[in-house]
C-alpha cells in the first residue's frame, strides 16, 4: 500500500477550503473541475471541483472534492479515507476484505484517468476509496 489520506467532500466551497488548508500547511495545490457540457474540464473559475490535492514533497496530504450536483452532503459523508495501492492484486483484495458486510457505492473498475478505482461504505459507516495507477 503506497498511502492512505483523508479525503473530504463539499457542498460548492472545496475550492475555498482548500486554497484555505493550503494557505495554513505551506502546501501545493492541484485542481481539476467537473466536465463542462463538451465533457472538458470546466474552465469556469467557480465551478465545482471533481478532484483536488494538497501535496508535500509530491506526495498527498489532503484530498477533497465537491459533490456532483444534485448530492446531498451530510455530516457523516463529508469525509472518506483514500487508500492508494501498489498492485491490481491489492486493490482487490483490500476492496473485498475493508467491504465485508459494507454497502459497494462504486464497484472495482478500470477509470479513464488510468486507474482501477473502487468506492464502498463499511459496516461501521465509513465511506473508502480506492485507487490504483495501472501501468502500460
Amino acid at each position: 500500500m503506497k498511502s492512505v489520506t483523508p479525503y473530504l467532500n463539499f457542498d460548492g466551497n472545496c475550492r475555498q477550503a482548500m486554497h484555505f488548508y493550503q494557505k495554513c500547511l505551506g502546501t501545493e495545490l492541484q485542481i481539476s473541475s467537473y466536465p463542462d457540457a463538451k465533457g472538458q474540464p470546466s474552465r469556469d473559475p467557480d465551478a465545482r471541483l471533481m478532484h483536488c490535492q494538497l501535496l508535500r514533497n509530491g506526495e498527498p496530504v489532503l484530498m477533497g472534492s465537491d459533490t456532483p450536483p444534485n448530492s446531498a452532503l451530510r455530516i457523516g459523508n463529508n469525509f472518506s479515507v483514500s487508500v492508494d495501492c501498489d498492485s491490481v492484486e491489492e486493490i482487490e483484495q483490500l476492496f473485498t476484505a475493508v467491504g465485508e458486510n459494507g454497502q459497494e457505492r462504486v464497484p472495482l473498475a478500470n477509470m479513464p484517468w488510468g486507474a482501477r478505482f473502487g468506492m464502498l461504505t463499511d459496516q461501521f459507516g465509513v465511506q473508502w476509496l480506492f485507487n490504483c495507477k495501472l501501468h502500460g
